[in-house]
């Protein structure tokens, strides 16, 4: 797993495991039927306590992300992309209008935005 998790980003650090867990298998790194790292190493490898990744690992699990492999472990379920998918957009879709509501309230025009979207937009590709 390629996790970055930042204590400094204002996110809880459970809650930055299983945003990027959800991202991870939305983007197809992480595929339906996947063993996912144990609690233990998936805490070593991110260098944070086993109860958080326990926690984000559970919250996976209520929302039907994960589910348990009797005696195995956890895996990512069948469903899972599609899911991951929509909640990707929801939260993006969120930032982005906090973003642009901002922008509004600080004066930029729509033109002006537009501007500066279209550009951020060529900086990514």
């Amino acid at each position: 797993m390629f996790f970055q998790i930042d204590p400094s980003n204002g996110l809880a650090i459970y809650d930055q495991v299983v945003r990027q867990m959800k991202f991870a298998i939305a983007h197809g790194t992480v595929r339906a039927g996947e063993m996912v790292p144990s609690v233990r190493e998936l805490a070593r490898q991110l260098a944070i306590n086993p109860n958080t990744v326990s926690r984000a690992y559970r919250e996976l699990q209520g929302e039907g992300i994960l589910e348990s492999v009797r005696g195995t472990g956890l895996r990512v379920a069948a469903g899972a992309a599609r899911t991951c998918k929509a909640e990707r957009r929801k939260m993006v879709r969120q930032r982005l209008q906090s973003a642009l509501n901002e922008a509004g309230q600080s004066g930029l025009t729509k033109v002006e935005l537009k501007k500066l979207i279209e550009q951020e937009l060529k900086s990514i590709q």
